[in-house]
Parts: C-alpha cells; structure tokens; sequence
C-alpha cells in the first residue's frame, strides 16, 4: 500500500518528505480534500553502463569473408 499526504501537510514538511522518499525509495500519493493529485517517486539508482550488455553478444564466425561454396550465378 502507497501512504498517502494531504497537500497542505505536503506543502509543511516537503524538504523532509523528499528525503524519506529517497531514502526508503517508497513512492508517496499526494492527495487535494482526500483525491490523489500526484505522485513523488524516487529517482531510480544509476546503473553501470560498464559490462551491462555482457553475454549479450552472439559469435557468428567470420561474416565478412567469402562462402567458400560456388553460387550459380557465378557460372
């Protein structure tokens, strides 16, 4: 379940609800007379690139040399 925050509680303690946000990366459901208005979610953490599409690459073989069968239209 979202926990939930009225605006004006919202708008009291913002800086605050930020860093609970991002600290336990749990999305809150701002709300305007008890109707969710929005959402503040946490940014996800940054992956690294380096290595993140390792075993993803398949080895074919050499593609750029010639078959070394005879087509016929060659002949």
């Amino acid at each position: 379940m979202q926990a939930t925050i009225g605006a004006g509680d919202f708008k009291a303690k913002c800086l605050q609800l930020l860093d609970e946000v991002a600290n336990t990366k749990e999305v809150l459901v701002i709300t305007k007379r008890g109707k969710p208005v929005a959402k503040l979610v946490p940014i996800p953490t940054e992956t690294d690139l380096y290595g993140a599409l390792e075993g993803s690459v398949v080895w074919e073989g050499d593609i750029v040399s010639p078959l070394e069968n005879d087509w016929d239209a060659s002949k």
